[in-house]
């Protein structure tokens, strides 16, 4: 019984190592997905934040059987607006992209499909995709900032890239709508030392960040806003700094900013 036990084992084991091996032998991915996320009325590139605070890029193979699971398969857009990965399956895949922006696919309170704006690509060898979007807001510079005493003054202007109207049209049906979520709840001026400055590289001691309730900034609207850095930066130091705003409503359950392009100062 002893060595009929031992056989047993080593069967298995056996069975259990060719298995493995089976697994590992799938050739390593090398396709190619790039592409940009532009607004859909000016084709300027939608800026963003990078990581789980920016534009997410969410993909779906549907390549496999219908019985399988679906996997969602995520990576996030680089700051200026575009994305890539080159370690892809070649396939066809579902393709969408979640930000700062209008969501491609909305749904109502019961989980009917209202609008799905996604796209379905088939990828090998480098395959490019564009989105166009509606982005919440756009963020821009007004002139050039200034140093004085370590303290960067900027000066940025905050204006809706979707109208309320349209707003409201796009997001009521898909439930819990408020006029509140229209309402710019922040502003910030983002100060890194590395050129990706966002949610994610901000110094905290130099950032700065303005709140507001309610509807408070609906006046400042399209108008020159003024903020400076916090904090005192030292004397030689090279900083990046970014704008930022954002609405008060969430995109998978993240209230994003919008940006502009980051500026280098640097500090005499």
């Amino acid at each position: 019984m002893k060595y009929l036990s031992q056989s047993i084992l080593c069967c298995l084991a056996v069975v259990f190592f060719n298995a493995c091996t089976k697994l590992d032998n799938y050739d390593e991915p090398h396709e190619t997905i790039k592409g940009t996320v532009v607004d859909a009325v000016t084709g300027e590139l939608v800026l963003t934040d990078q990581g789980s605070e920016g534009t997410r890029v969410r993909m779906n193979e549907l390549s496999w059987p219908r019985t399988r699971v679906a996997t969602n398969f995520d990576f996030f857009s680089m700051k200026e607006g575009n994305f890539q990965n080159t370690k892809v399956f070649k396939g066809r895949y579902n393709v969408r992209v979640d930000g700062a922006f209008i969501p491609l696919v909305r749904l109502n309170a019961t989980g009917d499909t209202l609008a799905n704006e996604t796209k379905v690509v088939n990828i090998e060898g480098v395959t490019e995709v564009q989105f166009k979007v509606q982005p919440f807001l756009k963020i821009e510079w007004v002139g050039k900032p200034t140093v004085s005493n370590g303290k960067i003054t900027a000066v940025i202007k905050v204006t809706r890239a979707v109208t309320p109207a349209d707003f409201k049209t796009k997001i009521q049906p898909m439930g819990g709508y408020s006029d509140d979520m229209l309402n710019v709840t922040d502003v910030r001026l983002f100060v890194s030392q590395v050129p990706y400055v966002g949610f994610r590289e901000w110094d905290n001691r130099y950032s700065t960040q303005v709140n507001y309730t309610g509807n408070a900034f609906e006046a400042q609207l399209g108008q020159p806003i003024t903020i400076t850095t916090s904090g005192t930066i030292p004397s030689g130091r090279t900083v990046f700094i970014r704008g930022a705003a954002r609405i008060n409503y969430a995109t998978e359950n993240i209230k994003r900013h919008n940006y502009n392009v980051a500026m280098r100062v640097d500090v005499p």
